[in-house]
């Protein structure tokens, strides 16, 4: 199949090569013409996935509508606050597109297949997510992911699209749970990460985990998912990944905030995004609207928006009222 990835980011270029390795012709769009001519130079990402050789025949291509012409499957994997004005510009886009961009719009609260919808009325949706760090996916390190759609004609054919030896690719109907639980891990990551800045143990980060997929499990269900989708490689596998491994970009942001940097600082000096902190604000407006009790995620909305001290809000997370699990 000819498919076109946008996004020249550590995600997008990772399955990039997923999609190389299945011998697909696969084209890589990035915003950034000098990035694109850096890959080329040096047969490698260096910016965002250093050491992995970029094979030749992959074509960089810095004109998106060049990049999506004569496309049969589009992958999303821009970040989460440039996907309506890239998706807009894809309006008369037919072929199927599968997102893999883990995030929730700011004020309207979408998921990323319900921005594609609102912009795209004629293409095919579909979501793939799961514990996916992009280096070990690009190093061919053995990786589970799901992919969800309310077609099973659609998710048979993204599954076969990506499924590899080393890339194992389940389906799922339940695209809004899988969406929501790949979106509000980033959060408790960013909470993870605070706690190691803040020198805490392997203790507190199984409670927040633990604690953690229960409440996002309340608001995925308070929006329409299925319960037990948080159970699964899009929640608790990709959460607990996100919150444990260094090379979790949500869990570094949090570490260094919790030993003392600003956040600007960190946003400033870090190439690539941390979607969890635009996340965070989107997915409290989410819950509040909805009435929905978010502990965890409140807390890390007051410490990331409200400039609340990092160890006032972990003392109000632990004194919050006893009551049985």
């Amino acid at each position: 199949m000819n498919v076109t990835v946008l996004g020249a980011g550590a995600w997008g270029t990772a399955l990039s090569l997923v999609l190389k390795s299945g011998n697909h012709d696969v084209r890589l769009w990035g915003h950034r013409p000098a990035l694109l001519q850096e890959i080329k130079a040096n047969s490698e990402n260096r910016t965002y996935l250093p050491g992995v050789p970029i094979p030749s025949d992959i074509i960089l291509e810095p004109d998106l509508e060049r990049a999506v012409h004569g496309a049969d499957f589009i992958v999303m994997a821009v970040p989460s606050k440039g996907m309506r004005h890239i998706a807009a510009q894809l309006g008369t886009i037919v072929v199927p597109i599968v997102s893999v961009i883990k995030g929730i719009e700011f004020n309207t609260g979408l998921t990323m297949t319900s921005v594609l919808r609102d912009c795209i009325a004629n293409a095919p949706v579909a979501t793939l997510s799961g514990p996916t760090l992009a280096m070990e996916v690009a190093r061919q390190i053995p990786t589970a992911v799901v992919t969800a759609s309310e077609s099973s004609d659609l998710n048979l054919i993204i599954q076969g699209l990506f499924h590899r030896p080393y890339f194992r690719v389940y389906t799922s109907r339940d695209l809004r749970g899988v969406e929501l639980a790949g979106a509000l891990k980033n959060i408790i990551a960013i909470g993870a990460g605070i706690c190691d800045g803040l020198g805490f143990g392997d203790n507190a980060k199984a409670a927040l985990i633990t604690r953690a997929i229960v409440e996002i499990r309340r608001l995925g269900v308070a929006c329409g998912a299925q319960p037990d989708t948080f159970s699964g490689l899009s929640g608790l596998g990709d959460l607990t990944v996100t919150c444990f491994s260094k090379l979790s970009r949500n869990r570094n942001f949090g570490e260094r905030l919790g030993k003392g940097e600003s956040i600007q600082h960190i946003v400033d000096t870090t190439p690539t995004v941390a979607e969890g902190y635009p996340t965070t604000l989107a997915a409290w407006q989410l819950a509040t609207r909805l009435g929905i009790d978010v502990p965890i995620i409140t807390e890390v909305h007051a410490m990331l928006y409200e400039g609340k001290n990092l160890m006032d809000a972990l003392r109000d997370l632990t004194m919050r009222d006893s009551k049985s699990e």
